[in-house]
């Protein structure tokens, strides 16, 4: 992309799309200069950017389900871990079924649970109100995770699967690579070498797969919301007995949209299983659901971009209290004491706060929401844009911020 072709693009986003960008670029960028640093491990990196995207996809599933449709499914993580134990029992080698297969039956079995438990949640409730749908999702979720936690001839219980090889572990583009190698050295910091050894390449080859998951998903599901077929899925979640007096039948419409942001949680299971190489049903954790809604309501209901940085963000949020173990960090104390001691006769210790990731990680959570609901109710990307097909927008509305739901009933804009 030329720099006048840049610079245009950056001058058709509104504030908020502007914002989002620099701080995805401002955050992806000090990752990369800890790793080069040596502060940060490069294959940890890959595994933080792989969970962000895992949690991205996820978020695509829910808001094609509540974010399109609006049906309340609660048993996100239900279906997330029916991906990934169906990717695990086909290919781990201590799988009490099968084990030993090519990551591919995993990947089909996974989506295949999904889809079937799908449909059986959603004939007794889709036609009932959506409270239903809740309440049911919400005992599938804990069905599902007493299930996989008990039958120990089935999924080996609370030992978990282990064992699962990486999706491209038997590629000849690694076999290839010696083990033995050691490496490629990027020494940016004299005396602060970086080794990108064997698994940084494998690690580099699974977020790869993620980026054709969450590519695949994404595309598909932006043409679908512009689609007809979108159009009755926003009347659907806006007046259900206006889409019926239409001539729609709107059970099996709420069943497509069900399916389909199933199978897209289940992709998440899966790519999980590949990346982590083990499972167990800790992974099932209802506070999983918890997070996905979270990174929906943050990028905005009904928006496939906002999706995918809510999801990026939730996993900043969980990820980054392990990185802040007290108060100031060490370097800042150090720094501030070496100022104030200069004064003669002066010698000042700053106290430090020790500080759990756990509780932090809630209250930024809880923080985060009250934040959104403040300043921000229609999420941070909205999705009017997206309801639009680029080639009905002149050049002069390209440049119109986007209206939220306060702009849109006083006809003001503020963005």
């Amino acid at each position: 992309m030329s720099q006048v072709n840049a610079r245009e693009y950056w001058t058709d986003m509104n504030r908020a799309e502007q914002g989002v960008a620099t701080f995805m670029a401002v955050t992806i960028g000090g990752l990369l200069v800890a790793m080069l640093a040596g502060g940060l491990d490069p294959t940890y990196f890959l595994f933080l950017f792989g969970l962000g995207g895992m949690f991205a996809l996820m978020s695509l599933g829910l808001n094609a389900q509540w974010g399109f449709t609006g049906l309340i499914n609660f048993s996100v993580a239900a279906f997330f871990g029916l991906g990934a134990y169906g990717a695990a029992l086909m290919t781990a080698t201590n799988s009490p079924v099968a084990g030993g297969f090519d990551p591919i039956f995993g990947l089909v079995l996974g989506l295949v649970l999904a889809a079937v438990f799908a449909v059986a949640i959603g004939i007794p409730t889709l036609r009932l109100r959506a409270d239903y749908l809740a309440i049911a999702t919400l005992g599938l979720a804990e069905v599902i995770r007493t299930v996989i936690l008990n039958e120990r001839d089935l999924t080996a219980g609370s030992q978990g699967l282990r064992g699962i090889p990486g999706f491209f572990e038997n590629w000849p583009v690694l076999s290839t690579f010696p083990e033995a190698m050691p490496g490629l050295r990027i020494e940016i910091i004299p005396g602060q070498p970086v080794v990108l050894e064997l698994s940084f390449w494998e690690q580099l080859l699974n977020v790869s797969l993620l980026l054709v998951f969450l590519g695949v998903s994404f595309f598909v599901l932006r043409r679908a919301h512009r689609s007809p077929w979108g159009r009755v899925l926003r009347t659907i979640r806006s007046d259900e007995d206006l889409a019926k007096t239409l001539g729609k039948n709107t059970y099996w419409y709420k069943m497509q949209a069900f399916v389909l942001g199933s199978l897209v949680m289940a992709l998440a299971g899966v790519f999980f299983a590949h990346l982590n190489l083990f499972v167990d049903p800790s992974n099932l954790d209802p506070i999983t659901t918890f997070y996905v809604w979270v990174a929906v309501m943050l990028g905005g209901a009904g928006s496939n971009r906002g999706a995918l940085f809510g999801g990026f963000v939730v996993v900043a949020i969980r990820e980054g209290p392990r990185f802040i173990n007290e108060l100031p960090p060490a370097p800042v104390r150090n720094v501030l004491e070496g100022i104030i001691n200069v004064i003669p006769s002066v010698t000042v210790e700053i106290p430090s706060i020790v500080l759990d990731a756990g509780p932090l990680r809630l209250l930024l959570i809880g923080l985060t929401i009250i934040l959104v609901m403040r300043y921000r109710p229609q999420g941070v990307l909205p999705p009017q844009r997206e309801l639009i097909w680029p080639d009905a927008i002149d050049d002069d509305e390209k440049a119109r911020p986007e209206m939220g739901v306060r702009e849109a009933k006083t006809g003001e804009i503020d963005d």
